[in-house]
């Protein structure tokens, strides 16, 4: 064999599992650094100054900064995450909500139709005015009339 030794000949396989775990966990410790910082940057009851302090602490001695927030602060971590979560939860069911009846825009056609109708019953408009309201309706062609979406009275009344 030649005076170059290979590198694979002198690494056992034992120490290369110990090389990964602890390859892992140095990028599990930035995860959690990079967590802890956003935070200290969310947290709202926390005062400027307080936060400025655990930034230094946690920049200038990372490993045992981390680990004492982890402790001091971990559990209103943990809320704040979860409170975070519900509140986009929330927001999210009621856009869905509000785009599932419709309310982000035009009236639909039914409402229009309803509206149509029960000025028709109360007198405002003719039946000539209503059957071509329905028609625009029907036909997909805008909303009825003005801006607030009913019909405007040709007949003066």
């Amino acid at each position: 064999m030649s005076a170059q030794m290979y590198l694979a000949y002198d690494y056992p396989l034992l120490s290369a599992f110990w090389t990964m775990l602890w390859f892992f966990l140095w990028i599990l410790w930035f995860i959690l650094l990079f967590r802890i910082v956003v935070d200290i940057f969310n947290d709202d009851s926390m005062s400027g100054w307080g936060k400025a302090g655990w930034l230094v602490f946690v920049v200038l001695v990372p490993f045992l900064g981390v680990f004492v927030y982890v402790i001091a602060r971990g559990k209103s971590m943990g809320r704040r995450e979860v409170e975070q979560a519900r509140a986009q939860q929330q927001a999210f069911d009621s856009y869905i909500r509000e785009t599932a009846k419709g309310g982000g825009g035009r009236p639909s056609s039914i409402d229009e139709l309803a509206k149509l109708s029960e000025m028709r019953a109360r007198g405002d408009i003719t039946d000539e005015e209503y059957g071509r309201a329905k028609a625009l309706v029907l036909g997909d062609s805008g909303p009825v009339g003005g801006p607030s979406g009913t019909v405007q009275s040709t007949s003066g009344r």
